[in-house]
């Protein structure tokens, strides 16, 4: 067995080391012929288009020729030169599109310099077509493979196994996090803290001190180290610990103390060493400004002509079945505390609110949060528009009247607000939604906490841009029903 020392005088096992990098080195190959079939597949559809649509610019057929391999070549290059397939940013983020669509417009600029300067007639129909369709296919490709992986990953194929070191209470935050969201692809195998305990408060099992991070990860076979806060007491430590682990080939993540901040507020500036990492404001006065609430006039409005048709048909649908009322009027708390009437589809009997009282003992729900898997209030219309949240339709009203966003934190009771601790309160600083982090994250199998923490990062990092991303993500949770009763 060959070994070789480390920059502190250890000695790292060479199996290991080649191990880890010949799976990397797999998985980055894979990848680039991925890319290398769905470039070549659309420069051929490419031109196959331009001879079945009979498209003429000039006499260019032999620049067609030449040209088309090497763009095929030269996006491969540059799609390698940008990172757009490091093995880092292949499980989540958008940094991997963003590479892909960095590397294909450099190259669209360079073929357009190119043909200028050596005076090359390339056809425009085919350069256009090239990078409009070509980057769509690769980014659909990548956005393919991801969901791939994350059905892998969600039935254990293919996932990391992790050591979380650091201090019990946020090894286990960071530990609840991966096993909630199994699609990352992450498996923690155990707790490494300073602690002379056996398992964690949350029941984690503590494997060795923190100190023992680079043996215990030989003995255990693991793929990669968390490193929460508490893991180090100088920097020094830091460093040495980096140089080991890199040795190895074990990847190495490091979660900051600042937590729940989103990366377009944070920006490290290196200062005299120091990586100084600068926080910009929370957002929540931004969440309340002119552009959010154009937005949701502009988008109730589209939304509400486009739902007609449905709302009609469940409106009828209701009375067809009990001949009670259609609609279901709640007083809820929107902006700043104030009350307003939450308009819903009805969806259980008309005196439902009189039979609650007799149900609380059967509570399901998180926190101050009634909820009943099977609510025997609930009728048969009634348990289909909730399984695909039609019955939450009308408040598309709320949102053009201005009492409620298209996205925001969920619309509450007063009697939920009244059990509100000084943090919850902070969700009544942005108008209330018709869906939101919460609807995306889980809906009704998020437990409390997990619904406040995700609440109170959508109102300290909102965006437009976030904003579009929750809606486009709320359909697929819609049609999945998942966490819906």
């Amino acid at each position: 067995m060959t070994t070789f020392a480390t920059p502190i005088g250890g000695f790292v096992d060479e199996r290991i080391t080649h191990t880890g990098r010949y799976n990397r080195t797999i998985q980055t190959l894979v990848v680039y012929l991925v890319d290398a079939l769905l470039i070549t597949m659309s420069l051929v559809a490419v031109v196959a288009a331009r001879g079945l649509l009979r498209i003429e610019d000039t006499p260019t057929d032999r620049a067609i020729q030449l040209g088309i391999p090497m763009i095929g070549a030269a996006w491969l290059m540059l799609l390698y030169f940008f990172g757009a397939s490091n093995p880092r940013h292949l499980r989540a983020g958008a940094i991997e599109y963003k590479r892909v669509v960095m590397a294909s417009f450099t190259l669209a600029a360079l073929v357009g310099v190119g043909a200028y300067l050596l005076q090359t007639e390339f056809p425009r129909s085919v350069f256009l077509l090239t990078f409009t369709f070509g980057t769509g296919v690769l980014l659909l490709g990548r956005f393919l493979r991801r969901r791939v992986m994350v059905v892998l990953h969600n039935r254990g194929i293919g996932v990391t196994p992790l050591l979380v070191a650091g201090e019990s209470g946020h090894v286990d935050a960071i530990a609840k996090v991966l096993r909630r969201e199994t699609w990352l692809g992450y498996r923690v195998v155990g707790a490494l803290t300073s602690d002379r305990q056996k398992v964690t408060p949350a029941g984690l099992p503590i494997l060795g001190q923190i100190d023992e991070t680079v043996n215990l990860v030989d003995d255990l076979g693991v793929h990669g180290v968390i490193f929460a806060e508490g893991s180090f007491a100088t920097p020094a430590e830091f460093r040495r610990t980096a140089w080991q682990l890199e040795a190895k080939d074990i990847q190495m993540i490091v979660v900051p103390a600042v937590t729940d901040i989103s990366a377009q507020r944070m920006e490290i500036r290196p200062v005299a060493g120091l990586p100084l990492l600068d926080v910009d404001r929370p957002q929540a006065i931004a969440a309340a400004r002119w552009i959010k609430r154009t937005f949701d006039l502009l988008g109730a409005s589209f939304l509400l002509l486009l739902a007609s048709p449905v709302m009609a048909l469940v409106a009828l649908a209701i009375k067809l079945e009990d001949g009670g009322p259609v609609m279901f009027r709640q007083t809820r708390v929107g902006l700043k505390g104030e009350l307003f009437e939450c308009l819903k589809f009805r969806s259980m009997v008309p005196d439902a609110e009189t039979r609650l009282a007799a149900l609380v003992a059967s509570n399901e729900g998180a926190g101050p949060l009634f909820k009943m898997t099977r609510d025997p209030r609930i009728t048969r219309v009634g348990r289909f528009i909730r399984r695909f949240s039609l019955d939450e339709l009308p408040q598309l009203f709320n949102a053009f009247r201005g009492d409620m966003s298209l996205v925001g934190p969920r619309p509450a009771l007063p009697s939920e607000v009244a059990q509100y601790d000084s943090d919850a309160r902070r969700r009544l600083d942005v108008r209330p939604g018709l869906t939101g982090l919460w609807q995306v994250s889980g809906r009704s199998n998020l437990s409390w906490d997990d619904t406040v923490r995700l609440d109170l990062y959508y109102v300290d990092n909102w965006s437009l841009v976030q904003d579009l991303i929750i809606l486009a993500k709320t359909a697929r949770a819609v049609v999945g029903s998942a966490g819906a009763y």
